[in-house]
């Protein structure tokens, strides 16, 4: 069923001009933007605009390319020429790329990260030879950081709608049937099957009306995955809405995006215009199928990540999760029929009804089909988003896609799957990154949040700062959340204050996995992973903090001491004028001295002290 079809066709003419006139792209994404991008182009607006070019060269925004850490990202191309991605553009530097590359013809070499050809070009090599792209599979990422957003005819040209069009020449139930055998299953963590799911959703029959859910609640720390497709290709989530709509036998839509994703929210908007102004939305296509899709902004709750809380919160009501059966597919929004997906899984049903379910099986392993985003994030070298196929290790993610740690510390853990996800260490780097093994190995997938940690932080730590993430955001629905993480927490706090005992790490054992038993959702249920998981794997750390009272991380203030070196003081007198406990005494010119029962531990001292005279342990 060709609706686009004359659109299409001039969408592919602008398209190919496009790729060869004379532009300067520009990442602008909440990344780049927060990097400093929109004064990077108010520059070479200015300095194009001073060299003669402003009408020959197209300033374009686009979104996220992925190389968060050499955020601004700017695209330069001269007709003819193959582009050069540049990085770590600041304003200072747009008047010589101006004139040396889009005047002179001469790519600034020292600024250069990629050129966006097949081959070498200048002594630059290819972006799909860069060391953080080259083992990728860009598939839900497959337009983010190449199109504008904002463009429909960019969307079009690139192929969008065309599952659709697809979807909409066969039966709902073969829709179905193409997504089940596609393997997919749904990105929001849970790795339920897609398919299985829409097809619960179709069969219901306690109400003719229906609803479709796209859950853009994103709220896991360092996790940016929904946000960067949403800001770089909304319309592939509009359209993979379209087909679970068509699929299920729904006339409307939700998308529930967090209100703290403002400009996701502008391109989602824009883009369900557009898709009117098309006549995919609000109108009836040839084969009777019309469709609607709406925007809701949610208030930030962690726990509306949850379905059931998430039907809630868009109802009006407290986002708190409710004991299932019924699911969803029979009572959902309005007490209707609902089918909720994440904003990855939606993006992924376009290209399977584009190229097929065997060509997306192809791709992954046995079990967990497909590729997967991951914000990787914390002490590595290459923070970005990636896409990778399932069954690539974390060791490859890590070394080769991420670069290695910072400042070549060493490993120590990565965190999967954001507060609900688990602490895994070096032996399971070597791990085929799946559903599956992830969870055999203590954690879990989660939406993709991947926090790489090295030498420096405190396993201890580290659990607390998820847990009263957790603490704070639980609903308090449901005792074992409400009072079992809370417990949890306060023994955390009493072990990282040099309080803790022998017995308390068997009570966060079994209390963990009492809450893991009993409570009533997945948040509840995930909470203590990052609590077993790293008493599974760091107990000699738990053991330090509650027997020798010491932190080898010297993380944990309360099981620090601070000390003067006699040899390295000078007397210079300015650690103690910026004691805030007056805790440090001496005479000018003379080594000074610390009195432990005054020091309150909070590293003044040593941050000011020039000579390295302040010693931790």
């Amino acid at each position: 069923m060709k609706i686009l079809e004359s659109l299409r066709e001039s969408a592919k003419k602008n398209w190919a001009e496009f790729q060869n006139r004379a532009r300067v792209m520009v990442g602008a994404a909440t990344c780049g933007r927060a990097a400093g991008a929109g004064e990077v182009i108010e520059e070479f607006k200015k300095s194009l605009k001073e060299n003669g070019l402003d009408e020959k060269v197209e300033v374009v925004e686009t979104a996220c390319i992925g190389l968060c850490y050499a955020e601004p990202l700017v695209e330069i191309k001269r007709e003819g020429e193959p582009s050069v991605l540049y990085s770590n553009v600041k304003p200072k530097d747009v008047a010589k790329l101006v004139s040396e590359h889009l005047v002179g013809g001469n790519p600034v070499a020292e600024k250069a990260e990629a050129v966006m050809a097949d081959e070498e070009y200048r002594g630059i090599k290819p972006f799909k030879k860069h060391p953080m792209v080259e083992l990728q599979k860009r598939v839900v990422l497959r337009n983010c950081g190449v199109i504008d957003p904002e463009n429909f005819g960019h969307c079009l040209a690139r192929g969008g709608y065309g599952g659709f069009e697809r979807a909409l020449s066969m039966p709902p139930e073969k829709v179905i049937e193409e997504v089940t055998a596609s393997g997919l299953r749904g990105r929001g963590g849970a790795g339920f099957p897609t398919g299985i799911k829409w097809g619960f959703a179709r069969a219901s029959k306690t109400s003719p009306t229906k609803y479709i859910i796209c859950n853009a609640d994103e709220g896991d720390p360092g996790a940016f995955m929904d946000r960067s497709v949403l800001e770089g290709d909304p319309h592939s989530v509009l359209e993979g809405l379209m087909i679970a709509g068509y699929a299920i036998g729904a006339e409307c839509a939700y998308i529930y995006v967090r209100s703290e994703y403002p400009l996701a929210i502008q391109r989602l908007k824009k883009a369900i215009a557009q898709a009117e102004e098309a006549g995919l939305l609000k109108r009836e296509l040839p084969n009777g199928f019309k469709f609607e899709i709406r925007i809701k902004k949610g208030s930030g709750a962690f726990v509306c990540g949850e379905e059931t809380a998430l039907i809630h919160s868009m109802e009006g009501k407290r986002g708190e999760p409710t004991l299932k059966p019924p699911f969803p597919a029979e009572s959902g929004y309005l007490g209707k029929p609902t089918n909720v997906n994440n904003v990855e899984t939606l993006a992924n049903i376009p290209i399977i009804l584009t190229k097929g379910a065997d060509w997306f099986a192809t791709i992954g392993t046995e079990r967990s089909k497909g590729t997967k985003v991951f914000a990787l994030a914390g002490k590595i070298n290459n923070v970005g988003l990636i896409e990778v196929p399932m069954g690539t290790t974390l060791r490859e993610v890590i070394y080769e896609i991420g670069g290695g740690i910072k400042g070549g510390k060493k490993f120590k853990a990565v965190q999967t799957g954001g507060p609900s996800g688990g602490c895994l260490t070096e032996k399971h780097l070597d791990t085929p990154i799946d559903f599956d093994n992830l969870l055999s190995a203590g954690s879990m997938m989660g939406s993709g949040g991947m926090i790489v940690m090295d030498e420096d932080d405190c396993m201890v730590s580290v659990a607390r700062f998820y847990l009263d993430f957790t603490v704070e955001e639980s609903c308090g629905k449901c005792t074992p959340c409400r009072i079992g993480n809370k417990r949890l927490l306060e023994l955390l706090n009493k072990i990282t204050e040099g309080k803790g005992t022998e017995k308390d790490l068997d009570t966060l054992a079994t209390l963990g996995q009492v809450i893991k038993d009993t409570a009533l959702c997945g948040l509840g249920q995930t909470s203590p992973n990052p609590v077993l998981s790293t008493l599974d794997n760091f107990y000699d750390e738990y053991m330090e903090h509650v027997r020798d009272k010491t932190c080898r991380s010297k993380q944990c203030k309360s099981l620090l001491t601070y000390t003067i070196s006699p040899e390295r003081c000078i007397g210079c007198h300015l650690c103690a004028k910026n004691c805030p406990a007056d805790a440090i005494s001496g005479l000018v010119r003379k080594p000074h001295v610390i009195a432990p029962d005054k020091c309150i531990k909070c590293g003044m001292c040593m941050a000011r002290c020039k000579f390295n005279a302040i010693l931790v342990c």
